[in-house]
């Protein structure tokens, strides 16, 4: 038989091989879930919205809010926080995995040279070259490839390809845990500076009532102890006024923290959050759309598929390995000699190969990677239902803080009232300076009271759009373009 024709056999035999393979394992079936998905979120009923917009959130979902200090904040997120920097960077490394998983498709080709001088034995009797030195000039290039009959090579890739589609969800996750956190801090940062301008300006107030007070004591018509009470009031106010800048400064690291900037660099300018404030509407959609909104339950499918995936990879190894090496190259023993067509060699053909016994180690890779999925199933509804909670419980706390600002700003109304009443009622003189103070502690809680719940309905909406998954839709982010 000529090489050529054993070459074409080898050829046909392959091709062969290739029509007829075929890919071990379970093939990918999403799982449902939930038990049962569930028509609309319950606490949609008592949710109004006030200005009803069609979609979700954009990509960029803080601008809903208005505020361009906030714009600019979250922008420094993408580009400088340091924890989204790591999950881009684990991302880039699933994604080189995967793509390092499509190489197995190809032959693998090397090339080398070595150089050797040898003396054989002079004890080998009549063997020919007994005693003889020689050397072995060789430039050698092998070939081997993998043929993928059981698709081994195809799970492992689609195994690659849905952890670097996770790894995207994990980067987008992390994106937009820091880009709500942020927003968070902001906004409890404003809802302190506007307790701080309300704290100065009642304390402004309580200065004036003292200099009142110390005229009526002077005229006679007041006593030594209102003005002690004044006194009190006034630096009770004050001190307020000063440990707000203890939280503030926390928050203000905090969001530096998020930007990727030190705290001794980073500063804010106060900006009160104004009491009329309230936050934007959000389109809140079906349950069913939250399975492709929210990058962490996206995350935990692909992470399902992968699991699948590395199931069929397990498979493979229950049946045999086919492989093609070839070689060729020039060999001589002489250098003058070595690079001459004579010297010239080659081999080429195909091998097979099965492991016959390996002590149940096949099989508890299968049921291992079997149990490994089934874990991924249950995190992933485990997500699911998660999800479907945080938007309940945020709908719950944005529909009860409205009606429970509608009433605390009722009482602020009544306290500002029957402050004025009872203050006139003491430059009467029909009343002691103790019922001033009373009424007056009472509007000064009411007030921070009403600004302590906007905060609160305004961290809950960020953290509505967070459960909502934001404006994040499911594709891979490009890190070259960071």
């Amino acid at each position: 038989m000529s090489k050529r024709e054993y070459i074409g056999r080898i050829i046909v035999t392959l091709s062969l091989l290739m029509v007829t393979a075929c890919t071990v394992g379970p093939d990918y079936i999403r799982p449902t879930p939930v038990a049962v998905m569930p028509a609309t979120f319950r606490e949609l009923a008592g949710w109004k919205e006030a200005h009803p917009r069609d979609g979700v959130p954009g990509e960029k979902w803080w601008e809903i809010y208005r505020d361009p200090l906030l714009n600019t904040l979250e922008e420094q997120v993408t580009v400088s926080n340091l924890t989204v920097a790591a999950a881009e960077a684990q991302f880039r490394q699933a994604r080189a995995a995967g793509q390092g998983a499509k190489a197995g498709y190809f032959p693998t080709v090397s090339v080398g040279a070595s150089a050797s001088r040898s003396q054989r034995s002079g004890n080998l009797g009549a063997v020919p070259g007994a005693g003889a030195t020689t050397s072995d000039f060789l430039l050698p290039l092998d070939l081997t490839w993998e043929i993928d009959l059981w698709g081994k090579i195809r799970r492992s890739v689609e195994a690659g390809g849905a952890q670097a589609q996770a790894s995207a969800a994990d980067l987008a996750a992390v994106t937009l845990s820091s880009q709500a956190e942020l927003a968070g801090d902001y906004f409890l940062l404003r809802t302190l500076d506007a307790q701080k301008r309300l704290l100065d300006d009642t304390a402004e107030v309580y200065r004036k009532s003292l200099e009142l007070t110390n005229n009526r004591y002077a005229a006679g018509v007041a006593a030594r102890s209102d003005i002690l009470l004044a006194e009190s009031q006034l630096k009770s106010a004050m001190a307020q006024a000063l440990d707000t800048g203890v939280q503030r400064a926390g928050l203000e690291h905090a969001i530096g923290l998020l930007t990727g900037k030190a705290a001794a660099d980073f500063s804010l300018p106060a900006m009160p959050l104004p009491l009329v404030t309230s936050p934007p509407s959000i389109p809140v959609g079906l349950p069913s759309e939250l399975l492709e909104r929210r990058p962490d339950i996206a995350g935990g499918e692909r992470r399902m598929a992968a699991a699948n995936a590395q199931i069929g990879v397990a498979t493979a190894a229950w049946y045999p390995t086919v492989k093609l090496s070839a070689s060729a190259g020039l060999e001589a023993s002489g250098i003058s000699r070595w690079l001459n067509w004579p010297s010239r060699l080659w081999a080429v053909g195909p091998g097979v190969s099965e492991t016959l016994f390996d002590g149940g180690a096949r099989r508890a890779q299968n049921e291992q990677l079997r149990a490994a999925y089934d874990g991924t199933v249950a995190n992933y509804r485990q997500t699911v239902l998660s999800g479907f909670k945080e938007v309940e419980d945020n709908l719950a706390a944005l529909r009860i803080l409205a009606e429970e600002a509608r009433v605390q700003n009722e009482a602020v109304i009544a306290a500002e009232q029957s402050v004025t009443i009872i203050s006139n009622q003491y430059k009467a003189g029909t009343v002691g300076y103790l019922n001033v103070i009373v009424l007056q502690a009472s509007e000064l809680s009411s007030e921070r009271a009403a600004m302590d719940i906007l905060g609160r309905r305004m961290t809950a909406s960020v953290l509505l759009v967070k459960a909502l998954g934001g404006g994040w839709v499911l594709r891979e982010p490009r890190p070259e373009g960071r």
